[in-house]
């Protein structure tokens, strides 16, 4: 039996679970299917773009594009911390230093984009 990655991420107390095109399907294989806890959790995956584009002047069609748009933004809230990280702090490419000190940086680099957001946010002033 060959397992993906995608039944790794999921975890015992996950209830929802959004993702982009590539993991249609997700709850029909096997690894998901067959463990109870995480055949009771709620897929909602993003539709491929061009399944919507067809014809955009129809009702279902707009209706269908609006539900596309709140799966994404639900998953941009997620995605916007990697943004940070990547740009702001550089961390791009993960160097391999060890499982404990890897972790330690990661944990030190979330602090660090939590802290800059609400800067930016302005619900906090300065550090």
């Amino acid at each position: 039996m060959i397992y993906t990655e995608a039944s790794k991420l999921l975890r015992e107390d996950d209830d929802v679970v959004y993702g982009d095109a590539g993991y249609i399907g997700i709850e029909k294989r096997d690894e998901i299917k067959n463990d109870v806890n995480k055949s009771k959790i709620d897929y909602r995956i993003n539709c491929r773009p061009g399944a919507i584009r067809r014809d955009p002047m129809s009702i279902a069609n707009q209706w269908a594009h609006k539900i596309e748009s709140r799966k994404s933004s639900v998953r941009s809230k997620v995605e916007h911390v990697f943004r940070i990280l990547k740009r702001q702090f550089g961390f791009t490419k993960v160097v391999y230093r060890g499982i404990s000190k890897n972790l330690n940086r990661l944990f030190a680099l979330f602090a660090s984009a939590n802290a800059y957001m609400l800067v930016k946010s302005g619900r906090l002033s300065s550090l």
